[in-house]
């Protein structure tokens, strides 16, 4: 068995088994090689993609820290501007009404209008043709010549109504924008602009009771945030998110201001004075309507005047109203008033004589008749009859010269009585120690001289004679009215007695003889028994004299005296011409404003006309 072991022995030691030994070694030492090397690359790949993680993880870590830590406020503060802004929403004035419940005062949406040239997709010749049609008023060179101005923005107008913007919105085209705003619209146009007053751009009121009653006319809101402003919330375009809307914002009121002024009378007012104006010529001039029984205003129109809804249009010293912003010697018209003073204090009675020479002299000073005579020894009522200066001096001579002043001080004269409209006028009243030193102060207050007041003052006091001595205040506004017409918010009115009824009264009958028999004849209408009295009073030259030529005529009534109710007086300042007389210029515009009165109110006559 020993003889194969070499053999086997040889065979294992032979050269090529050596070599296939060696080659199978050699081949398991290689591929292991290969093996570790991809198992490594593997492991540097992994740990590659941990630190590129790690890496971005970490980059994330500090952009968070970046912008939540460190910037964190500038950022949230800026997605607060970009998310919320402060709107302060559109809240209309309440509307105005009038005493017959017609609307003259309203907020209506309009549009404004600009064109950019630089971005229009048709020439400057084909666009002027196109605004030609929608303001037909003007021509296509005007609006040629006003788009080569400039290149962008270019203001065509300010308010275009509604069917205008549509016209607009149907060229759609670039380069033309309509920017929606709300304005005040005043349907009667110039009619009650001395009433009303108007609104400026910014919506606010700068002038009548659109100033003086704003607080009445704005709409108070359920909270003063949403009076002032409301913070709301916008979604990614821009919109607004409803149920960010405060709870109320858009709640409003039906609420309207109503007025105790009759369009119908202020028209016909208004129309007369302007035909008297142009007669005479006349610098300015005023006519009021009060019920005396209530104080309330019927009609209050001045001339000149100026169109609200185009008020940049106007000179600004036409935005006040002169009858309630500026005093004058009222002359004549002021005796009625007197007159009671003098029967209330007993220095006369309504039969009493009085004392009419053509002239008298007080310290020093001639004072005389309007018409150079005098009648001697006259009745109270002929006195006034034919507005004797020098009768008048006789009666408040009868008086202390303190106690005459006390009752001007007690009537208000250098007072504010209190109106709704704004930039009342005070009267002038001289001191008590320079109008008690010498008589000459007490001789011209008597025909009132030397004192002055508004236009409305007189008329309130007029309207004291006529409602049994009360001092009511005079206002335009009725009150806060709802939509069917029950009011909600009254005025607050005072009334303080100043005469006493039986003096009132008295006077009331000698101011209707004043139209029967004396100088205010021009305003007699046949079937009615009316009062009046004439004015015609110098002016100052603004150099403390009297003028020689300026002069104010006026003319008030009582109407009717039988039942007095209404105080009609019209005021004309400086008229040009002949014959300037409160009889000749005021007293024909009172009559037709009479007139109009009996018409609109269905005033019957007190008795049966003579011409009947």
């Amino acid at each position: 068995m020993n003889f194969l072991k070499p053999s086997f022995s040889n065979a294992l030691n032979s050269p090529s088994l050596r070599r296939k030994k060696s080659s199978l070694v050699g081949g398991r030492r290689n591929g292991g090689g290969r093996v570790a090397g991809k198992s490594w690359q593997g492991l540097v790949r992994i740990f590659l993609v941990w630190l590129v993680l790690v890496g971005g993880m970490v980059a994330l870590g500090f952009r968070l820290y970046d912008l939540q830590i460190l910037k964190g406020e500038e950022y949230r503060q800026k997605a607060v501007l970009q998310q919320q802004f402060n709107l302060r929403p559109y809240v209309p004035r309440r509307s105005i009404i009038d005493a017959n419940n017609n609307v003259v005062a309203t907020d209506q949406l309009i549009y404004e209008l600009y064109i950019h040239p630089i971005m229009l997709t048709e020439s400057i010749e084909e666009m002027a043709a196109r605004l030609v049609d929608v303001f037909p008023d003007k021509n296509v060179n005007d609006f040629i010549q006003l788009l080569n101005t400039r290149n962008t923005g270019v203001l065509i107008s300010r308010a275009l109504t509604e069917n205008q913007a549509e016209k607009v919105r149907s060229w759609s085209l670039g380069g033309v924008d309509l920017e929606k705003r709300y304005a005040r619209f005043y349907p009667q146009d110039h009619l009650l602009a001395d009433v009303l007053g108007y609104v400026d751009g910014d919506h606010q009121g700068q002038a009548g009771l659109e100033y003086s009653n704003s607080d009445l006319l704005e709409r108070d809101l359920s909270s003063p945030e949403i009076r002032a402003m409301v913070q709301v919330k916008k979604n990614a375009r821009g919109q607004i998110l409803p149920v960010t809307l405060p709870e109320g914002v858009a709640r409003l009121d039906d609420l309207s201001l109503k007025l105790t002024v009759d369009s119908r009378l202020q028209r016909a007012v208004r129309d007369r004075l302007r035909v008297q104006m142009d007669q005479f010529k006349a610098k300015k001039g005023a006519v009021i309507v009060l019920d005396a029984q209530t104080g309330g205003i019927l009609a209050l129109a001045c001339e000149p005047t100026y169109n609200p809804n185009r008020y940049f249009l106007y000179d600004f010293a036409l935005f006040k109203n002169w009858s309630v912003t500026d005093t004058y010697e009222p002359g004549s018209t002021f005796k009625p008033i007197n007159v009671a003073i003098a029967l209330d204090e007993g220095v006369v009675t309504p039969t009493s004589y009085v004392s009419d020479p053509a002239q008298v002299t007080i310290d020093g000073w001639p004072i005389a008749n309007a018409s150079r005579t005098g009648l001697g020894t006259v009745s109270l009522t002929r006195a006034m009859d034919v507005s004797s200066n020098t009768a008048m001096i006789d009666i408040m001579r009868r008086m202390t010269r303190s106690r005459y002043y006390e009752r001007l001080e007690a009537l208000g004269i250098n007072e504010r009585m209190g109106l709704d409209l704004p930039f009342e006028g005070v009267g002038f009243l001289k001191s008590k120690e320079v109008f008690t030193a010498r008589d000459i102060e007490m001789a011209v207050s008597s025909f009132g001289q030397g004192l002055s007041l508004t236009p409305m003052k007189l008329a309130q006091l007029h309207g004291a004679i006529a409602n049994g001595g009360k001092l009511i205040t005079p206002h335009v506004v009725e009150g806060l009215v709802d939509a069917q017409g029950e009011i909600k918010v009254y005025p607050d009115i005072e009334e303080t007695q100043v005469f006493q009824e039986s003096s009132a009264d008295a006077v009331v009958k000698m101011m209707e003889s004043v139209v029967k028999n004396g100088t205010g004849a021009a305003a007699h209408i046949d079937g009615y028994n009316i009062g009046g009295k004439t004015g015609t009073a110098q002016k100052h030259d603004g150099r403390g004299r009297y003028s020689a030529t300026a002069r104010i005529t006026s003319f008030v009534s009582i109407f009717p005296t039988d039942d007095p109710r209404y105080v009609v007086l019209a005021v004309i300042d400086e008229p040009q011409g002949d014959s300037l007389f409160g009889s000749t210029v005021a007293a024909p515009v009172v009559k037709d404003v009479m007139k109009s009165l009996i018409s609109l109110k269905g005033i019957p006559p007190s008795h049966v006309s003579s011409n009947n």
